[in-house]
């Protein structure tokens, strides 16, 4: 009879890879940023076991979106105080800082649960197209589908 495996933590080995935001649509990074640091590509996935990698997504200030996203998506945040919503459009915030951009999405596509936070902390997002993690040897990872 055969056993289900089940991951240990002890057996985990994290891999890192670098995504250039410059290549594709904020959906495309996000979506596989999410899939590399939750490790579903893994032979060895189990969902209560932290399993993802290292993901270092640059040129987060070149990122691009589709449609009329620039002007018509918006961000809100709440001083908690009457009258004290504040929104600003996804251009405003592209222009203030593109990090946080990049972060609310691939925090929105990971699972919520208790390996969430860990998982962020594994996320490393640049606006330039230089990192200080040469050193671990990331591999790039490409996003672009199809024969655009």
């Amino acid at each position: 009879m055969n056993k289900t495996y089940s991951a240990k933590p002890k057996d985990i080995e994290r891999k890192w890879y670098v995504i250039d935001a410059s290549e594709n649509t904020l959906g495309r990074i996000s979506t596989e940023a999410s899939r590399l640091l939750i490790g579903k590509g893994k032979p060895m996935f189990t969902s209560h076991i932290d399993c993802g990698d290292f993901v270092i997504i640059i040129n987060a200030k070149d990122l691009k979106v589709s449609g009329n996203k620039l002007d018509d998506k918006k961000y809100y945040r709440h001083s908690g105080y009457p009258g004290g919503l504040y929104t600003r459009s996804l251009k405003e915030q592209l222009d203030k800082d593109p990090t946080v951009l990049i972060t609310k999405s691939v925090r929105g596509m990971l699972p919520v649960n208790k390996l969430r936070d860990g998982r962020l902390q594994r996320l490393k997002i640049y606006s330039g197209s230089d990192h200080p993690h040469q050193a671990q040897q990331p591999v790039t990872i490409t996003t672009k589908k199809g024969n655009k």
